[in-house]
């Protein structure tokens, strides 16, 4: 497939399987995309990269395209490409979506704590807070005691903990990690929720506050050049949990498979746990010929699959393959 058939392919994809269900406007604008050989050209132009649909439609937000039908976004845009081309080619798609942890709970609550948590590609660090939210799993009651309520559908009868784990120790990694405190960085992790996710917005606000009032240690740089110096780090009497959801995509199979080679090496030498949620191409030992295309993503614990969740942590299939 060619260069240009390639942008194409991953506008189609973006409107046809990814933004159904989560965003018509970002369906629209993709599909017009897909079909436009002027909007193509002027993506084309970018790093293969940055042209990432949820990249270009959230860096045009940025700067005040109307969240509007695939006409008005196309003439705004195309009269603004110059600044939504700088922005793209300085920013990067660090959603930080906390309600991803109601499905690594149950795993969570299950290793024994207390807990020092290092996520590596942690944008702003909101996943680092298993213990200071709430979680209420299929409309039940309640667990814990927080302004953010993370809720959860769930199949399969997955292990809900009675309790949250203690978190003695949280550190993040991250290529340019965000600062909650910096109004700048703030601003685009709201916008890089989709138009209409209202309700994803708000939490991610309210979480935004939590990080705040107790910020964590965000480290910046490659997190195979940083993982063994951070995680150097965490309290020996503490167990080591590396933590991760949606940030493989980001990371070329070489370098992924060095990552994935050196936790395991964590986990025999000093006890330390894995839990991950990504899509199922990341985990080839256990998805070979996994498809791009899919929604929802693997659970995996220490390696193993354990489930499959919704790319935003609404839901949880405990026990199923994605």
């Amino acid at each position: 497939m060619s260069d240009d058939d390639r942008t194409a392919a991953w506008y189609r994809l973006f409107a046809d399987v990814e933004a159904p269900g989560e965003s018509a406007i970002y369906a629209d604008w993709a599909r017009g995309v897909a079909a436009d050989e002027r909007m193509l050209r002027r993506i084309r132009e970018l790093p293969e990269q940055k042209r990432q649909p949820n990249l270009v439609f959230a860096c045009s937000r940025l700067l005040g395209a109307p969240e509007a039908a695939y006409a008005e976004w196309r003439a705004w845009t195309l009269a603004h490409w110059d600044e939504i081309a700088a922005q793209a080619l300085v920013r990067r798609t660090q959603t930080n979506e906390p309600r991803r942890l109601a499905t690594a709970l149950p795993a969570l609550a299950a290793i024994p704590g207390p807990l020092a948590l290092l996520e590596v590609g942690a944008s702003a660090g909101l996943c680092l807070y298993p213990d200071r939210y709430a979680y209420r799993y299929d409309g039940g009651a309640v667990l814990g005691d927080s302004p953010v309520v993370l809720e959860c559908a769930t199949t399969g009868a997955p292990p809900i903990p009675a309790r949250l784990p203690e978190v003695v120790w949280r550190a993040g990694i991250d290529v340019n990690p965000l600062d909650v405190g910096d109004d700048d960085a703030v601003r685009w992790l709201e916008t890089l929720v989709w138009p209409e996710q209202h309700e994803r917005r708000d939490r991610i606000r309210a979480a935004i506050e939590i990080a705040r009032a107790d910020p964590p240690l965000l480290v910046a740089g490659d997190l195979n050049e940083r993982l063994d110096e951070v995680a150097a780090s965490a309290p020996g009497d503490a167990t080591l949990v590396i933590l991760h959801t949606a940030v493989m995509p980001y990371v070329v199979r070489a370098e992924r498979e060095r990552f994935f080679a050196r936790v395991r090496a964590l986990m025999a030498e000093r006890g330390a746990h894995w839990v991950a949620a990504e899509g199922p191409p990341a985990f080839t030992w256990l998805f070979p010929d996994a498809a791009r295309a899919s929604t929802r993503f693997a659970v995996v614990v220490d390696g193993e699959l354990v489930g499959a969740a919704g790319a935003h942590g609404q839901s949880l299939d405990w026990g199923a393959r994605p």
